[in-house]
């Protein structure tokens, strides 16, 4: 977990820094990526997941409220200090469908902080060639491009001419890196299966996914350098791992709304591609198979139930994710004593009024009780958050894989949740 620095250190860093001269950013004055940075000690004295259900009457309720579709639900129910009050099948591994990004946030706030914003870049190369770096924000949009464009034609404001001839070179991940490997072919071209990739304009959707997003961006990208009375262009594309150079300079910089934004975009708007990038983001690398060991070493550290958990995306549509109910209600838990809890909560939908949970439980109690991220593929439903009760938050996850009627369970489920009585000792 992340922990603050001292006010003291606070203090000394401030006052170093305003004494020392600004000179222009160069390649290497980049931060370390977070991948080489050693792994975080385990958190120590909080709560830990109980691992027997201690309310008879709560337990009794959630399978009588599954009836004969036990088999096909997972449901676990924990109280702030880690007591499991209710279980079925909490560690049996299932599809989460978007519930995966409860996890991908989790591990991107832990590691990035609420102040965090990804970052589109140009730079200026020692032989007078442009480059355009990105991070995958999902808000870049025409007017950056536009200020790029104009940047570029006039060299970064230099007081040297304008070239002749603009050499500006896009860094790109390539084309079998666009989506994780087991994104089916259908959602590949919806929007919400947009390609994963760098400089994505519009997320890489307009009201279906851009197939070739980089061939769109350098399109565009001619079309207005040629508009703002450029004649001689040349837009090249170059590895996104391209070494970078001593005698790069950075032009300008365009920065990403800030991460409380970027987490409501994955988990309460249910984004795929801001999920992905913030993925990425957090392990310090765009290997999607480096990215999923180092969240899934980062779910070990935290001391999380683990036993058949496996990471195979950021955003939950690859179907070869497995999660358990234990393992989500867990991590709701350990987020709740977290330094950026608040924001980690703040970035849910709520029942009844915001986000993908804004048509559900309208005019019930659960109504604004409830914080949480749903998820929905083929033959998957699943809600995990946080529910409002008059002995405090219960922290609940349920994860159908063939339920039937899932949503008429889900509500029922917390209902019963929300009735504190079935776990108070008898008088």
């Amino acid at each position: 977990m992340v922990t603050s620095p001292r006010p003291a250190l606070l203090a000394t860093l401030a006052t170093a820094l305003i004494t020392l001269p600004a000179p222009p950013m160069r390649a290497q004055d980049q931060a370390i990526p977070l991948a080489s940075l050693p792994p975080a000690p385990p958190p120590v004295g909080l709560p830990q997941l109980q691992s027997l259900a201690s309310c008879p009457g709560l337990q009794q309720r959630l399978l009588a409220t599954v009836g004969g579709e036990s088999s096909v639900w997972s449901v676990t129910v924990a109280d702030g200090g880690g007591r499991l009050l209710a279980d079925l099948n909490g560690q049996r591994p299932r599809i989460p469908a978007s519930n995966q990004k409860l996890i991908s946030t989790a591990y991107a706030l832990d590691r990035l902080g609420p102040d965090f914003r990804l970052k589109t870049q140009l730079w200026r190369l020692g032989d007078g060639t442009l480059r355009l770096t990105g991070s995958g924000d999902p808000d870049l949009g025409l007017s950056q491009l536009q200020r790029f464009a104009k940047l570029a034609l006039g060299s970064g404001g230099s007081s040297s001419p304008a070239p002749s001839l603009v050499r500006l070179q896009l860094a790109e991940e390539p084309t079998p890196n666009w989506w994780p490997q087991g994104w089916q072919m259908g959602d590949r071209a919806e929007a919400y299966g947009a390609p994963i990739t760098r400089l994505a304009l519009t997320s890489n959707a307009i009201e279906m996914a851009i197939p070739n997003p980089v061939g769109r961006l350098q399109r565009l990208l001619q079309q207005e350098m040629a508009r703002q009375g450029g004649k001689a262009v040349q837009i090249s594309l170059v590895p996104a791992q391209a070494s970078a150079t001593g005698d790069m300079v950075l032009l300008h910089e365009e920065p990403s709304a800030p991460m409380h934004d970027l987490l409501s975009l994955a988990n309460t708007e249910s984004h795929n591609f801001t999920a992905e990038v913030l993925l990425r983001s957090a392990s310090g690398t765009w290997n999607l198979a480096t990215a999923r060991q180092l969240e899934m070493q980062w779910l070990y550290q935290q001391g999380l139930p683990m036993a058949g958990v496996s990471v195979a995306d950021g955003s939950g549509l690859d179907r070869a994710n497995r999660v358990t109910s234990r393992l989500l209600a867990a991590l709701l838990v350990r987020m709740a004593q977290h330094p950026y809890g608040a924001n980690y909560q703040a970035s849910m939908a709520i029942a009844g009024r915001r986000g993908t949970l804004r048509h559900l439980f309208i005019g019930t109690p659960i109504e604004g009780r409830f914080r949480g991220k749903t998820g929905t593929i083929s033959g998957v439903r699943s809600i995990s958050g946080v529910l409002d009760t008059v002995d405090g938050p219960r922290y609940v996850s349920m994860i159908s894989n063939g339920a039937s009627a899932p949503n008429t369970t889900i509500g029922r489920i917390l209902t019963q949740v929300q009735n504190v009585s079935l776990c108070q000792p008898p008088a």
